[in-house]
Order: structure tokens, then C-alpha cells, then sequence
């Protein structure tokens, strides 16, 4: 997975299938039209105003979201978002398995589509589904598109759901996609519910076996470290860390290490917000632009739109765009981050879909900053007033933005999967990129310290010795929804409340290179959590943890430990299928192809380096070795394969007479020419 892809947070499908890595398809194949044949069958579409409830032919229950419109035929449903270059399609069937029900549910669907399988894997039962199978298809990445199979069996019948659309338009639909795959469910089931439910308390007994959890859970994983935290009643109870800093060495992980919190920072961002909102510096619904004059978005009218509120509630239409900064970052300075988001265009409608944007959070943070410190450069006026206003009051000693303090006391390395599936220390360059802009999350915290900052979100803004640090009514104004992440979550400022189990869970998470974090707390039990992990591996454990939780509060199921294991054999399933079509090192006629230098007017200048067999793309803030692969389509690709800048593709091409790479996030693609 692609560093950029990591601190989206939430991605289409994810929550519903338990760590569900989405697939490019064909667009060719993607067209919103079905056969004459088949479309004698089918209802006349139907688009409907709000979000809903529906009813499959065969009865599992679901919702159509909000925009979009629904086709019915035999035995079939088939949702569609505003693009008509997706659908989602839910068959029912009385197959035999699970291969013959995705087979009948394509035949129903689309008839004669096809498309080679690439992986199957099983998910644990859940929501009702006595069987659930993922069914992953391959796919050419200049086809810039998606496609999954997920069978789902409720005693003698299946449900097959069929995910079909292109990439720009499922990252930005990402969440209405999971409003659908999430109240997917079979005829008469009702979901586990802890409402109602007197919350246990964390005792010497249910400590335990969280720790005994994480430490399981990070042998099955590969993570060398861990540091957890816990709060019940408004005292720590818990805290302490597990595993190593660095693989090789000695050290342990303590409570006191340091890690990269990454987009947890956004939370203590907009907490800065809150204090000045009570200082009467700011106000929520105020104009950004009559706050900070110079703020400004590709697009006027949005620019115009923008409330304070609105900077960390990623709804603003504006997208994903994060390459540009986490490629070219060596000059870079808050103003120069700032300056990148007035070349940036919104894709969707102001306030209509979830659309995560790290540098509008950065922009929060900066210009907060600025009205308390209107003298200083905005990257010192942001790290004084953070550790002013937050960090000392919270007695968060160990927590800086300083990264040379971080590195030389106690702080874990960064870790993650080598191209053979082995944990091995990944770079640290990449991490780099974030310092810009780092209100959205260049934070450096200890376990020890980031649940000082729970504390005070439980305690509405109260400090331990009794004293208000920010009001409650601001401190809560961050939770108040501002876009619909699926069935039961919403993003705030910076949290996310997610009511799936009928009790409020906040929590936001982290990801940058090599360290995945998150933080959870249960604002009617008095209850939180935080856990900090060295490797990228660890973004596998945030959601078991979660859900552990609250087994052991609410007495629940027991599933934390079973989605744990799917995860692990799902993603060794899966890096052992892509080492598949890799060579490593690359194909020498392959790499003769390439120029020497390439240039990018947004993503700066790559160069190729090869010595010993061994193809290294330079990108000058960052290197990695590559690996090659021929595409179904005939094109060839180069993939970053070091540890810490894993997961870049890159697509050999001609245009104009002159050789190109080109390279792709979500919404965008950037194109590299030679240069002489």
C-alpha cells in the first residue's frame, strides 16, 4: 500500500470486509450500460434525495446512499453514485459456494464480463453472514479502476456484492460505498448493540487481557513495538509498552517512548482552535477568509465558503492530493503548503462527501497560530502555541514537533514489510515530509503523554487539578458531525464518532511511514485508550483493538482476536501474490527503456541509478530500489520496494517523442518527461 493511501482513514469497503485492499479494473469493462438482453429485465432507474433503506430480491436489507439511484432485475440490484462510471451490484443466489454464487452474481450483472480472478481470501463471519469470501481481480494500473467480489452466505443463501467502478470516483464516493457495504445484511438480523449496558471496569483482570491481546496480536503481525495507555474514571490505569524500538536491538518499548502520532495531531489542531474560540479570537462559523485574508483554494467560490469550522471537517469538496508534498518537501515551509493549496481544485460539491485533505488540517493549524503569534514565521507561531496552550497545561513533557529531539532520546524506529514479507527497518526520509505542514501530523508523543490528551477530552476540557483549560462546549463543537463517513460514523474536527455498537466511540488514527497509531475513547463510559506502534504492520491492529475494547467493557463477542488472524493471513495472501509478478531486481531490457533523468513540474525531478543490476528511482528528498512488472495490458511498471517509500508505481509510457513515467494518486496523475 502506497504511503499516500495510508492516513485516508477510512477507505471504501474497509470497515465492512475487515482489511479489504481495493483492486484496479478495466474501465473498459465499467460502463454504466448492461446488455439489451438484460436490460428487458430492469426496472427504469430510480435516484433517490436521502440516504434509504431497501430490500434486496432475496432480503438482505441495505441502504442506497444519498444522489444515487438504483436499477432492479431478477434476483439483482444495481446502485449507482452521480458518476456513471460505477456501480455497485448485490445478487442473490442459492449456490453451491461461494464460486458459483460471484460467478452467477457477474452472469446477472454484467453477462460476459470477464476478467482474471487474482486472489481469493476468506473473511471471518460477521453481521449475520455464516461465510464471508473476497474475490480480487487483476487489473493494468493505466485502466485506473476498481473492482471486487465479496460472496456473503446467511445459512443456504448467498449474497454476492460487486464493487465496479474507476479510482477517482471510489475514493471520492468513498463514503456512500461504505454506507452500502456496511448495512448490508441478512433478512431479520440485528446488529450487537451496547446500549443500555453497564460498561466493566478496567481492573487488574481486563488490563490484562488487552496486553495479552497486543503482544498476541503484534507476533502475528510482525510489529517490533508497541506502547499502550488506558483511562477509566478519569485516572490512568495502564500504561506501558511492549516489543523492541528497533529490530536487532536491545531497547524496549517503554511508555515513554516517542513515535510519529501522525494525523492524531489534527484532534490537539482544532483543541487549539477551541481554546481560541473561547478566547474570542475566532469564531466556528466564521469566514477563514475575514480571519486570515491570505487564505485561498483553486477555486474562489469554495475559498469564499470556507468557515473556520470547515478547515478539519473534510467536507469541503476539496480531494485527496497529497504527492505533491510528500514528494517535493526540501524547500518547502507552511507558507510555500499553504501557497499548494490555492493551486488545488475542489471534485465534488461543498458539504456532499467525505474527502480527507492534509493540507486544509495544516492550514487550521498555521492560521490559528498566526492570531496568537502574528509576529512570528507560521511554523514557530504554530509549535509555540501548541506546546503553550496544549502540551504544557497537559504536562506532555516528551511531545514535540522538534524531530532531532525526538530521534536523539528515547523514540522508536519506523518498520515495515520487506518485497518477501520480512519486518525490516524502513527509511525515516519520507517522514520528513509532513514537517511543513505539520498541524495535520508531524507529532512526536509517548504513549504516557497522549493519554493526558484523552483525559482531557473525557474530563470536556477539564484539567486534573480542576481547572478549565477550554470550555466544554467548544471542546464538544469537534464532534459535532460535519460530513457522514458510512452507516454510523461522521467525522468532526479531527475525531470521528462511530456509533456501530449503539454507544459513542471517538477516535481518529495515525499513519506516516513506518508507524500507525490511533487513539479511542468512550465519552458516556469515561473510558479511553491510546496505542502507538513502529511499523506499518500496525495499521492491522488499530480496529481489533477497538473492537477488544469493547469486548472487554460491554462483554462482547469475542471477535478482536479472529479479525486479527484473517488480517494477517489476508495480507501475507496477498504480498505473496503480488511478489508474483515482481522481478527483482528489474528486468535489464526493461530498465535500457528508461531515460536517465525525468522531471515532473509538480513532483520535482527523479533519477534513475543503476549499479550492480540494482535499479535505484532517486526522487532527491527520497530514494528506493525498484522493482519491475509487466502489465496485462503490455505496459510495464517500476514499484518502489524499500521499506518507508514502498508502494509507488510508476508507468512507462511515451508522449510527444519523449519518454514518461507516470504516476497516480486517487484523483490525479502526474507525469514525469525526460529530461536531456
Amino acid at each position: 500500500m502506497s504511503i499516500y493511501q495510508t492516513d485516508l482513514y477510512r477507505t471504501a469497503v474497509v470497515a465492512f470486509l475487515t482489511f479489504t485492499t481495493i483492486t484496479p479494473r478495466a474501465t473498459s469493462q465499467s460502463t454504466a450500460s448492461a446488455s439489451p438482453q438484460s436490460a428487458q429485465t430492469r426496472t427504469a432507474p430510480e435516484r433517490v434525495a436521502t440516504d434509504t433503506p431497501r430490500v434486496t430480491p432475496g432480503g438482505a436489507t441495505f441502504k442506497i446512499p444519498a444522489g444515487w439511484s438504483i436499477v432492479t432485475g431478477k434476483n439483482l440490484v444495481i446502485l449507482e453514485p452521480p458518476e456513471t462510471d460505477t456501480h455497485i451490484a448485490i445478487f442473490d443466489s442459492r449456490a453451491a459456494d461461494a464460486n458459483s454464487a460471484v460467478a452467477a452474481g457477474w452472469a446477472g450483472y454484467r453477462p460476459g464480463a470477464k476478467r482474471p480472478l487474482k486472489l481469493v481470501t476468506p473473511r471471518p463471519a460477521r453481521e449475520g453472514w455464516d461465510e464471508r469470501q473476497v474475490f480480487d481481480y487483476e487489473t493494468s494500473p493505466n485502466e485506473r479502476a476498481v473492482v471486487q467480489a465479496v460472496a456473503l452466505r446467511a445459512g443456504s443463501t448467498w449474497t454476492v456484492i460487486i464493487l465496479d467502478g474507476t479510482q477517482p470516483t471510489v475514493e471520492k464516493r468513498s463514503a456512500p460505498i461504505d454506507l452500502v457495504f456496511e448495512s448490508l445484511r441478512p433478512k431479520h438480523y440485528q446488529r450487537e448493540s451496547f446500549a443500555g449496558r453497564k460498561p466493566q471496569p478496567l481492573d487488574a483482570a481486563r488490563i490484562a487481557q488487552l496486553k495479552a491481546f497486543v503482544e498476541t496480536s503484534m507476533q502475528q503481525l510482525g510489529i517490533p513495538g508497541a506502547s499502550i495507555a488506558l483511562i477509566d474514571g478519569g485516572k490512568v490505569v495502564y500504561e506501558g509498552g511492549f516489543g523492541v524500538r528497533e529490530l536487532g536491538k536491545p531497547e524496549r518499548v517503554d511508555e515513554n517512548t516517542v513515535f510519529m502520532a501522525a494525523s492524531n495531531t489534527k484532534g490537539m489542531t482544532t483543541l487549539l482552535l477551541s481554546e481560541l474560540v473561547d478566547e474570542k479570537k475566532l469564531k466556528w462559523d466564521e469566514p477563514v477568509i475575514d480571519v486570515y485574508p491570505a487564505f485561498k483554494l483553486g477555486d474562489a467560490d469554495t475559498t469564499k465558503k470556507v468557515l473556520v469550522k470547515n478547515l478539519i471537517c473534510a467536507c469541503t469538496g476539496l480531494p485527496r492530493q497529497d504527492l505533491e508534498w510528500l514528494f517535493e518537501f526540501k524547500n518547502a515551509t507552511p507558507e510555500s503548503e499553504l501557497a499548494l493549496l490555492a493551486t488545488m481544485q475542489p471534485t465534488s460539491k461543498f458539504g456532499e462527501v467525505f474527502q480527507y485533505s492534509n493540507l486544509m488540517a495544516a492550514a487550521a493549524g498555521y492560521i490559528g497560530a498566526h492570531l496568537v503569534y502574528p509576529n512570528l514565521e507560521l511554523g514557530a507561531a504554530y509549535d509555540k502555541a501548541m506546546q503553550q496552550k496544549i502540551f504544557d497545561p497537559l504536562g506532555m513533557k516528551s511531545t514535540t514537533f522538534d524531530y532531532a529531539r525526538a530521534l536523539a532520546g528515547n523514540h522508536a524506529t519506523p518498520h515495515g514489510d520487506d518485497i518477501d514479507g520480512k519486518p525490516t527497518v524502513a527509511s525515516m526520509a519520507i517522514n520528513y515530509s509532513i514537517v511543513p505542514a505539520r498541524p495535520a501530523g508531524a507529532v512526536w508523543t509517548s504513549a504516557a503523554d497522549l493519554i493526558r490528551y484523552v483525559q482531557l477530552e473525557l474530563a470536556q476540557g477539564k484539567l486534573p487539578d480542576g481547572k478549565q483549560l477550554v470550555s466544554a462546549e467548544n471542546l464538544l463543537m469537534r464532534r459535532t458531525p460535519q460530513i457522514s463517513l458510512g452507516e454510523d460514523a461522521i467525522y468532526g474536527m479531527g475525531l470521528i464518532v462511530d456509533r456501530t455498537y449503539g454507544v459513542p466511540v471517538v477516535s481518529h488514527g495515525g499513519a506516516m511511514s513506518g508507524f500507525k497509531s490511533n487513539l479511542y475513547f468512550l465519552p458516556d463510559s469515561g473510558i479511553g485508550a491510546v496505542l502507538l506502534t513502529n511499523s506499518d504492520n500496525g495499521g492491522m491492529l488499530l480496529g481489533p483493538f477497538r473492537r477488544r475494547l469493547l469486548e472487554v467493557v460491554f462483554d462482547g463477542k469475542l471477535e478482536a482476536a479472529d479479525d486479527v488472524a484473517s488480517r494477517a493471513a489476508t495480507h501475507k495472501a496477498a504480498l505473496a501474490k503480488d511478489r508474483e509478478r515482481l522481478v527483482v531486481p528489474p528486468s535489464p531490457p526493461l530498465v535500457a527503456v528508461l531515460a536517465k533523468r525525468y522531471s515532473s513540474k509538480e513532483l520535482g525531478d527523479l533519477a534513475v541509478l543503476t549499479q550492480d543490476g540494482v535499479t535505484t528511482f532517486d526522487l532527491g528528498e527520497w530514494k528506493s530500489t525498484v522493482a519491475s512488472r509487466k502489465n496485462d495490458d503490455g505496459t510495464t511498471s517500476f514499484i518502489t520496494i524499500d521499506p518507508g517509500t514502498d508502494g509507488f508505481e510508476f508507468v512507462v509510457g511515451e508522449r510527444a517523442g519523449k519518454r514518461i513515467l507516470i504516476i497516480r494518486d486517487g484523483q490525479h496523475e502526474y507525469v514525469f518527461t525526460e529530461v536531456a
